[in-house]
């Protein structure tokens, strides 16, 4: 089983919630994915911790992280000047 077509192969969690972190800021975080590691007191490492023992929340932060790359490709292309 190859993972060539999965955009998360070789993240690692902290890679995808520093970048989440640093795209939307966490109070958008947490309003997107309305979990106390990221509404009270966020940090990396708290994150990190939560998001470890609790699978459906890693799943939630991975689904955002994808959902972001695709907007930020998206946005990309848009702003590209039409030959």
């Amino acid at each position: 089983m190859t993972q060539a077509h999965n955009p998360l192969h070789g993240l690692t969690l902290e890679t995808i919630v520093t970048a989440l972190a640093a795209h939307y800021g966490w109070v958008e975080l947490g309003e997107r994915i309305p979990v106390r590691c990221f509404t009270h007191d966020p940090s990396i490492q708290s994150s990190l911790k939560f998001l470890r023992r609790t699978p459906w929340a890693r799943e939630k932060v991975e689904g955002l992280y994808l959902f972001m790359l695709s907007d930020v490709s998206r946005n990309n292309e848009s702003a590209k000047p039409m030959a």
